[in-house]
């Protein structure tokens, strides 16, 4: 068996020299997660900041079910959006099974819930420091809930940062709809576990190390845009 260290120099060795293979692996796992983590803040973002914002009917059930729906099991949604895009399901003429469409879908049923609830409260939180304003003005509800989400920008770029790390870290339910079809549906996460048990070593650290590299650039970016809004404020 070859030692840690040198495993460790032909993984970096993978990633000097552009590996095609992992490569490829590395822009469609980006791809897939990016999509759905897009799509998860058109529906969250919106959908959080109007519950965390007015008074309804049903508006406690609403945020205990997107509080409940942040730790939905990923198999659970994996089988849920399979037996839909099945051949016998009510999705299954669409053939999207199998797919990076299929992952997109599920990772989208992922996050969704983490943005909404993580709005929610962020949102929550500003309008009450200016409902009275809102009031007073006799501001729009579409209007309000703009100005929420503009002026609460920077806060939410953290809860698009928990979107994107559940979603680029998820295995469960990308394997179950993409089925890691190589050239095909095969993203790091998929990789790394199947790399893992073939004893290909080499290729699932050189997969580990992007994704910790880019879990810590995405941080440092977000960090960085808030800093820099902070600096502008009191500039």
């Amino acid at each position: 068996m070859d030692s840690f260290g040198s495993i460790l120099a032909e993984a970096f060795g993978l990633i000097l020299s552009w590996d095609p293979d992992l490569i490829e692996i590395i822009g469609l796992s980006l791809r897939v997660t990016l999509t759905a983590v897009g799509f998860a803040c058109l529906i969250g973002l919106p959908l959080g900041a109007i519950v965390g914002a007015f008074r309804f009917p049903g508006r406690a059930v609403v945020t205990v079910i997107l509080n409940a729906l942040m730790g939905l099991p990923p198999v659970v949604v994996g089988l849920v959006v399979y037996l839909l895009l099945s051949a016998s399901g009510p999705l299954g003429v669409l053939g999207l099974l199998y797919t990076p469409t299929a992952m997109i879908i599920a990772q989208t049923i992922l996050v969704t819930p983490i943005v909404a609830a993580l709005t929610k409260q962020v949102v929550e939180d500003l309008h009450a420091e200016y409902a009275e304003q809102f009031r007073s003005f006799g501001v729009r509800p579409v209007d309000r809930i703009t100005a929420l989400l503009w002026d609460a920008r920077y806060s939410l770029l953290t809860v698009a940062l928990a979107g994107f790390g559940r979603a680029v870290a998820e295995v469960g339910a990308v394997i179950i709809v993409g089925g890691n079809i190589n050239h095909v549906t095969r993203v790091m996460t998929t990789t790394i576990a199947l790399e893992t048990s073939k004893g290909n070593l080499q290729l699932a650290l050189a997969l580990g190390v992007v994704l910790l590299t880019i879990a810590v650039a995405v941080n440092a970016a977000v960090m960085g845009v808030r800093a820099s809004a902070v600096r502008s404020a009191y500039a």
